[in-house]
């Protein structure tokens, strides 16, 4: 079986752990929220590992760097998500602890990827 490039990252291995606990945690929302904050929070989550896949295939850095950007406007947006799905009492104070823990060691991983790739174009 062929494992991708981006397969290897943990970075990559994280969105997608996010992803799933995403998942998880909408399937509590009320079905009121099926098309609206439950769609969105899972379309963004999933364009996450999304993004550091596709960028991962890109030849140049600068591609690269800019779908690395993605995923962490992505992440900004799932973040946001969060945070309201706790307002409106979707979730609460511990899981909304729990994902702003992970969306930051997230960001923090990211924004290493995306350094990295960014040095490239520099050299």
């Amino acid at each position: 079986m062929t494992t991708f490039s981006f397969e290897k990252l943990v970075v990559w291995k994280d969105a997608c752990e996010l992803s799933k606990r995403v998942y998880i945690i909408t399937d509590t929302f009320p079905s009121k929220e099926k098309y609206g904050l439950i769609s969105q929070l899972r379309r963004s989550s999933v364009s996450i590992s999304s993004n550091i896949a596709e960028g991962s295939g890109r030849r140049s850095a600068r591609d690269k760097a800019r779908f690395y950007e993605y995923a962490y406007s992505s992440l900004m947006e799932v973040y946001s998500q969060i945070n309201l799905s706790n307002q409106l009492g979707y979730i609460h104070d511990n899981s909304l602890s729990h994902f702003s823990v992970s969306c930051q060691k997230l960001a923090t991983k990211l924004n290493r990827l995306h350094e990295s790739t960014s040095r490239m174009i520099e050299a």
